[in-house]
């Protein structure tokens, strides 16, 4: 047997702003309320078996959002499979607080959880990706109250589950389990608005309205406008359009009763045009990065919301404008942070079912990219088609989403032509990419390439062309690498001098050679190392770039000028 590969716990500076609470802020931007309870920060944690209740494994303290497996959250153990974790933590609930109802709202929790509150059952969800909510309404007391949720994670691959694997290197990352997005509690009114569906164009939005009384009352601009039902057209005087450079947001009140919720919209409307995408109605060049989303810190979330928004300005300051979010759903102030700093977001969705590294990643790798697809159960295809909506119905409110990948690389693909036909008409607002690098699908709106290890040569389409994935450079960085003993990427370089070059050389002949060709878009591997890789921008710690920002903000100049020309 070989022996294990050393590897370095690496910390960030976002881990000394932890807090007694983290992630405290509102978490849904676009539907917020004065009423707010955040459970997060520290729990009570056990682990215990499935078939030998009572017995503990673990037993402690756990720090809420961060799953088990991070160092942060203070257990830093793996979950393994017929393993429960017990959470559980007392709150007090103030007079003042109640309404007429009150909700629990839990952003993720992976894969099932079942919620207690008092000692009553609550609910159960399954999923790991999705937020979910439950009216506790009749379980809940002024004074001391105890939440307790009974979690497991037996990475079963009929549910999504994105890069998580049960033994982790190279290209697949640590499994996390429980819970990892934040606990909070609202009180609403008996008639509270549920859900609101945001769909602009370039003169105003339309706004729809689920749940709430008939008669409504929309606050903009310093104006009241009254309206009955479910849907309000606002016009906006002298709009100003959601661009990257100019990422101007409107924000707005909506009274509806006792309730009261803020939001914000953009004037934007994505498209295709002539084989190009366009924002605007103008074509635009999407100058993008892979966006894995894990951190070293916490795994599934960085240790404060600054590391989300610090990966977003640091790739913009490097000229990107667009990030790919790979195989992964983020906290909705991810988006948010997308929204108001001008950073577009090209949205995968979450893979489940059977993946072969044979099949799906060597021969097309090298040469074979038709006709190979997984066979998926009924289960499968269910919880996938499930995800994807979801996925679709929590982020269509936010201007900076602007494409949907469905399938990346094969990974668990299945019927795509249905599931495109499927899942377009949910949001036709937005470009659907259904087969990702190979495996190609009749129905799709862009042709989507993924080249490594050879030079980037595209053939004509009558679709927009997009090159969704390539580069993948690898440079270790000595005092920031996770795996002391194992490396992986697509090219490795010796010095920082080296790979920046390389970085920039490839985008100067190659990419911009590919846009004479008629390339829309370019998605570079990647924002950030991740354990393993080391083929980021970023260390994995987020404390080097390995690049220039001016030297990459040029290069993205030329990207631009050569689209424009």
């Amino acid at each position: 047997m070989g022996k294990t590969p050393k590897t370095v716990q690496l910390t960030t500076e976002y881990e000394k702003n932890i807090g007694e609470i983290p992630f405290s802020e509102y978490p849904r931007p676009q539907l917020k309320r004065n009423s707010y309870l955040c459970l997060n920060g520290l729990w009570s944690f056990s682990v215990e078996n499935r078939s030998n209740k009572g017995v503990n494994l673990y037993k402690g303290e756990i720090l809420v959002p961060f799953v088990p497996e991070s160092r942060i959250s203070g257990v830093m153990r793996e979950i393994q499979n017929g393993e429960v974790m017990r959470y559980s933590r007392k709150f007090v609930i103030e007079p003042d607080f109640l309404k007429d109802k009150c909700i629990i709202h839990i952003g993720a929790c992976d894969q099932c959880a079942e919620i207690y509150v008092n000692g009553k059952p609550v609910g159960v969800n399954v999923g790991g990706y999705l937020p979910f909510s439950f009216d506790i309404t009749d379980k809940i007391r002024i004074g001391e109250n105890e939440i307790e949720i009974i979690a497991w994670d037996d990475l079963d691959i009929a549910l999504p589950y994105g890069k998580q694997t049960k033994k982790r290197g190279g290209m697949w990352y640590t499994k996390i389990s429980g819970i990892w997005q934040t606990v909070w509690l609202e009180s609403v009114c008996d008639d509270y608005i549920k859900n609101i569906k945001l769909t602009p164009d370039l003169n105003g939005v339309d706004i729809e309205v689920f749940g709430g009384t008939a008669e409504k009352t929309l606050v903009f601009d310093g104006r009241e406008y009254s309206f009955l039902g479910d849907k309000y057209r606002l016009e906006v005087e002298k709009p100003i359009y959601w661009t990257p450079e100019n990422p101007h947001i409107y924000n707005f009140s909506l009274i509806s009763g006792d309730d009261r919720i803020e939001s914000y919209f953009a004037l934007r409307t994505v498209g295709i045009e002539n084989k190009k995408l366009c924002l605007n109605g103008k074509p635009i060049f999407m100058h993008g990065l892979l966006d894995q989303g894990y951190f070293s810190d916490g795994i599934f979330l960085p240790a404060n919301s600054n590391g989300f928004k610090d990966d977003i300005l640091r790739m913009k300051q490097c000229g990107f404008n667009m990030l790919r979010k790979h195989i992964k759903l983020e906290p909705d102030l991810f988006y948010y942070y997308c929204d108001i700093y001008g950073m577009l977001v090209w949205q995968d969705f979450i893979n489940n079912g059977k993946y072969s590294f044979f099949i799906d990643t060597a021969l097309p790798t090298v040469f074979l990219k038709k006709g190979i697809q997984h066979r998926a159960s009924e289960s499968t295809k269910k919880f996938f088609l499930k995800t994807a909506r979801g996925i679709i119905e929590n982020l269509y409110n936010h201007p900076s989403i602007v494409y949907y990948t469905v399938f990346n690389e094969g990974w668990g693909q299945f019927e795509a032509d249905k599931c495109y036909e499927t899942l377009k008409p949910i949001d036709k607002t937005r470009i659907f990419d259904t087969t990702s690098g190979w495996f190609k699908a009749k129905k799709t709106d862009v042709e989507s390439e993924h080249i490594y290890f050879k030079p980037i040569r595209l053939k004509k389409s009558d679709k927009p062309i997009v090159l969704s994935e390539f580069g993948g450079y690898s440079y270790r960085v000595e005092g920031h690498i996770f795996n002391l003993d194992k490396n992986y990427g697509y090219r490795s370089f010796e010095s920082r001098e080296d790979y920046e070059n390389a970085v920039i050389k490839l985008y100067e002949t190659e990419v911009v050679a590919a846009i004479k060709q008629g390339l829309c878009a370019s998605v570079y591997t990647q924002v950030s190392d991740v354990e393993d890789e080391t083929n980021g921008l970023l260390t994995y710690n987020r404390r080097i770039l390995k690049v220039d920002p001016e030297k990459m903000n040029n290069t993205a100049k030329k990207l631009y000028e050569a689209f424009e020309n």
